[in-house]
Formats: structure tokens, sequence, C-alpha cells
């Protein structure tokens, strides 16, 4: 794959080219990953944070994706990118994957691994103590808050997401649109930044079933409607609760015996569950056949063993997240791209209370696998499951 500053050399220090800042300058841009961030969305451990978390992601198969995820960010981006003057971190904290990319690199902070947050809180720091133009940040909703704790509003950033919560409004929706949103920066068309939120959620009490979110602080990003993904809202089962147990209703009529089903997270797929009189998973992913649960909070590889022992039809069951409208890519990485492919797509039944689809204003649902052609091969139209017998077409974007 052809790498970014495989085209044309860096231009000599301060030449003037349509690729540099209007003062004549080439932009400094630094770069900060979180080696771990997005781990633990496969294995079914809602995150990385806690003592241990990252090894016992390991122990249980997980692999690292952020770094991967930030460097198909900049490969989207293209040749411009050489011209900017990166700083990054050791290692897998950026240095590896500048590289990579053919980057013109200094690395100013070395970090051993296994690196903290207190790492990415020093590294931000100091990047904003060099004067960075725009410092660029691959991880989760932790890296967000990390980043936030050292700079605040004061420096423009931009958030590759590569974790496994992303609930906060400072990501692009997708490493390709970060890596546009790069490229369009380094050519001096974005110009405009606005404060967006940061938010964060207690990781214990999310891997037990309780969302504890609070807002963290703000962060300043590009001013890019169609490029930015926006936070996640909060929803109350309440005066509409109705409508969810009509739209579950739906669901439940379409469900035949000796076929598997795959229910995705959320409180709008629970309320399936609790119409099977079945002890459904609120923040994972359950498989149901016949009526009973075979596998509570499976993970990706016990997802494609039930498929593989199944031999039948499987389906998978998911809402969109409310405000964002993600189907796939925000915290419920199990749905991996093996585990897509192995279903297909004229299997997934996507389900929402109609006030779910009026908070998107028209915005498509949304699709970010890791897998650009799956994404691809995903997006579309789909009747997505309102009420009881009720749908609506709905496009679907990668």
């Amino acid at each position: 794959m052809r790498r970014p500053c495989d085209a044309d050399p860096l231009p000599a220090s301060g030449a003037v080219s349509s690729f540099c800042k209007e003062d004549g300058k080439a932009p400094t841009i630094g770069l900060i990953i979180n080696p771990i961030a997005g781990m633990g969305g496969s294995v079914a451990l809602k995150g990385t944070d806690g003592e241990g978390m990252a090894e016992r992601a390991r122990a249980l198969g997980a692999v690292p994706r952020a770094g991967a995820r930030a460097l198909a960010a900049l490969e989207a981006a293209g040749e411009s990118l050489c011209r900017a003057r990166w700083l990054t971190c050791s290692g897998a904290m950026g240095e590896a994957i500048c590289r990579s990319a053919g980057l013109p690199t200094e690395v100013i902070g070395h970090f051993p691994p296994p690196t903290k947050g207190d790492d990415t809180v020093e590294a931000a720091g100091t990047m904003a103590g060099r004067g960075v133009d725009l410092l660029v940040f691959a991880g989760g909703d932790g890296t967000a808050r990390d980043v936030a704790t050292a700079v605040g509003e004061t420096v423009p950033t931009l958030g590759i997401p590569g974790g496994v919560k992303i609930h906060s409004a400072v990501f692009a929706q997708s490493p390709s649109r970060a890596g546009e949103l790069l490229a369009d920066f380094v050519m001096g068309r974005v110009k405009e930044f606005h404060p967006a939120e940061v938010m964060d959620i207690d990781e214990e009490a999310f891997r037990e079933g309780r969302v504890e979110a609070r807002l963290f602080g703000y962060l300043s990003v590009p001013l890019a409607p169609r490029a930015m993904q926006v936070r996640k809202s909060g929803r109350h089962r309440g005066s509409r609760s109705s409508e969810l147990q009509e739209a579950a209703e739906a669901v439940v009529e379409t469900m035949k015996d000796g076929n598997l089903y795959f229910l995705g997270s959320g409180s709008t797929v629970r309320a399936v569950s609790e119409r099977l009189d079945l002890e459904g998973t609120l923040l994972g992913v359950d498989a149901v056949l016949n009526g009973r649960i075979v596998g509570k909070d499976v993970t990706e590889n016990e997802i494609l063993k039930l498929i593989g022992n199944h031999g039948g039809e499987a389906f998978i069951v998911v809402s969109p997240i409310g405000g964002q409208g993600f189907l796939f890519g925000r915290g419920n990485q199990q749905f991996s791209p093996s585990v897509l492919r192995s279903v297909g797509k004229e299997r997934i039944r996507v389900v929402a209370t109609p006030d779910k689809m009026e908070e998107l204003f028209g915005r498509p649902l949304l699709v970010d696998t890791g897998d650009a052609a799956l994404d691809r091969e995903l997006s579309g139209y789909y009747p997505v499951i309102v009420g009881y017998r009720r749908e609506m077409m709905c496009r679907v974007s990668g």
C-alpha cells in the first residue's frame, strides 16, 4: 500500500506552497496513540480501563487496534501530510505508525510500555508547549479525557476513533473521515473550531450493566458536521415506553424457531429480550435460539463458534446509538468484520423507536467496522422497525 509520503519530498523549511499555512509556515501536528485502546471490545470487556484489563484482554485473544486505525487515517489523508511537521511519542504511542506512513517525525516523548493515561497527559502537555497547530489522538473516551486534562480548549484537536467507548463528540465518524479532515487542515481548508463534549463512563459500572456517564470537559475540534460524530445522547424509558414495547413485539414476531439470533447492546434491543422473558445483557451481545439464551455476553470468537456449530441461518438485531446513529463500531466490536460477513447484510435487523430516529434529524445511520470494504458493502437502505408492523427506510453510510 502506498504510504502518504512516498510521493513528493517535504518542502524546504519555510518554503511556501499550497499546502502551507497562510503565514508561510508548514503546520505542526502532534500525534498520540493509545496502544491498548479498543482491545476490550471484541472480547466483551467493554474497554481496557482498570488495573490488569489490558493483560486480561490479551489473554482472551484481543489485539491492539488503535494503531491500525490511526494508520488508516493517515493513509486516507494522502501525500499532503508530508508537508506538515510531526511530533509524536516513542514506539506504539505514535513513532511506529509515523514511520510506517513515511512521515517526517520528531519524537518528543519516550514512554516505555506498558503505557498509561498519565503518559498521554504528559505528551499532550508537551506538544501544547511546543505550539502544535493540531493535536491528533487515537483512542476512545478515556484517551479524550486524558487529552482534555492536559490541554482543555487551548489547542485544536482531532480524535481518531480507536476505542470501545466512543461517546464523545471529539472524534471523526471514522478513520477515513479523520484522514480527510487532516488533509483539509494541512491544505488550509479547516479554519473553524468549536468546543465539543468529552464524555466518560465508569467502566467498572459499565461491565456490570450500569451506564454512569458524565461530562468531563471540552476539547476544541473542527467545525465539520459531515465528518465529526455527535455525542451519544442519554435515553430514558418513560412516557414512550409503549413505543419501545411495540418495536420489540414487532421484532419478536419475525423470529423463527431454528434460527440463531444475536441481540446487540442497549435498552432498545434489551426490550426484545424482555418480551421473550429472558434476562438479557444490557451492554453486551446475547445469542438466542428457540426462545432461550444459548450464549450470554458473548465475545467475537464465541459468536463465530456458535454460527459454525449452528449451521442454519443466523441474524443480528441492533439499534442505532442514540444521537449518533452508529449501528456497528461503537461499543459492539463483538460484531467484527468476520462476524458480519458470516451473518450477511440481508440478515441484519435494525430496530429503533420513532423518537430515536427523530434525534438523527435526517442524518444517515453509520457503520465503522474497521474494514473499509465491508463498510461500503453494508451501506445502502435498510428497513428500520419503529413499531408494531411499522417500518421506515433509512440510509446506512460507511
